[in-house]
């Protein structure tokens, strides 16, 4: 399925729901990310991110846009996700919550190529103790420029103290005749220290996000481990 008709399905979906649909809650963030261990290209990047999630009574949206920007060279990067999913099961005082349909749309393009991705399956969302959520889903992964795949993807968040967070998505992908099997551990700890200059709670947040990406984009033998600054807004 191509990228065009995602996007038309997907704003079709949106525009059906939107009528009796009712929105439970909302967030949208700006990152900014420092770091120079960054596998295949330049190894010292910025990144800047403007990330949106949002809960409805059909189901959820996840979406961001990562901008990468090189120190060393000229070639900046685009890549972004659009996810949905749609409720089937809700059980609200069980172990397994929601069980949900799941689709999403990956791009990207630098100076060389681009490529869209189109992901369907389903997942389940835990009611594991001290998250805000546990989310667990498992796709298939139509690829623009290689065979499909399978893919996992677990995605969590755990406050705790006073103003600390803990969280982050791994992504499990099995290999293909072009490209090997590979995983991305991606987590952010970081501290609400807005709190302490006025500021409202949850809103300005500083930190550390980690990647462990064992063959990067199915690369056999390039394994990323990156630790970037991190600095982020919600708004």
């Amino acid at each position: 399925m191509s990228a065009q008709v995602y996007s038309a399905l997907l704003a079709t979906a949106l525009l059906s729901t939107s009528v009796s649909a009712k929105q439970y809650w909302s967030d949208t963030s700006f990152s900014l990310l420092k770091g120079n261990n960054y596998e295949v290209g330049d190894n010292e990047k910025n990144v800047f991110t403007l990330e949106h999630a949002s809960g409805h009574s059909w189901g959820n949206i996840f979406t961001f846009v990562d901008r990468l920007s090189p120190v060393n060279d000229d070639n900046k990067e685009l890549y972004g996700e659009v996810g949905m999913t749609f409720n089937l099961i809700q059980q609200k005082d069980s172990f397994i919550k929601d069980v949900y349909l799941a689709s999403q749309w990956e791009f990207g393009s630098d100076k060389f190529a681009q490529f869209d991705n189109l992901l369907l399956g389903g997942g389940v969302n835990l009611a594991v103790p001290g998250a805000n959520f546990f989310n667990v889903n498992l796709y298939r992964r139509n690829n623009e420029h290689r065979e499909a795949s399978n893919q996992l993807t677990l995605a969590w968040a755990f406050p705790f103290a006073d103003g600390f967070v803990y969280d982050g998505f791994m992504d499990a992908v099995d290999s293909t005749d072009s490209t090997s099997s590979s995983y991305n551990f991606t987590s952010q700890l970081k501290y609400d220290f807005g709190q302490h200059m006025g500021i409202e709670k949850s809103k300005l947040y500083a930190g550390i996000e980690y990647v462990y990406w064992h063959n990067k984009f199915g690369i056999e033998g390039v394994t990323e481990k990156n630790a970037n600054l991190l600095l982020q807004w919600h708004f």
